[in-house]
């Protein structure tokens, strides 16, 4: 399966952004669809994840401030991100995986596919 992202840019502190993945296909492999996303420098980080029933599960840093949804008709989940910060510049991944634990979500290996990621920067 491919993941396509889309939707990053540039943003001053305190905007808006809506970031879309789309798979190429339904598989089991897409039963999680996630958000990380990694910053120059450090390691790829866990941002949000929804089930293929929309259970939701999200980091301390994204709680509150960014929503995660799913459009399983489209094979499509968004992350709308508010609030923004300097800090949440980064590059921003769309992952996949099977079914698995809340926990394990959080986790980059967990996911076996992968989308080509894109740029959010957050201007203070």
């Amino acid at each position: 399966v491919q993941l396509q992202a889309s939707g990053g840019g540039l943003v001053q502190a305190g905007g808006s952004l809506l970031l879309s993945c789309r798979a190429s296909a339904r598989t089991l492999s897409t039963d999680i669809l996630a958000w990380f996303r990694q910053a120059p420098g450090k390691e790829r980080e866990f941002v949000a994840a929804i089930s293929w029933s929309k259970v939701t599960t999200y980091a301390e840093t994204a709680e509150g401030r960014f929503t995660i949804s799913r459009d399983n008709s489209k094979n499509q989940i968004d992350l709308q991100m508010n609030n923004l910060k300097p800090e949440d510049t980064a590059i921003y991944y769309c992952a996949g995986s099977y079914e698995s634990r809340p926990e394990d979500q959080r986790v980059a290996s967990t996911y076996l596919a992968w989308g080509q990621g894109t740029q959010v920067t957050v201007s203070s």
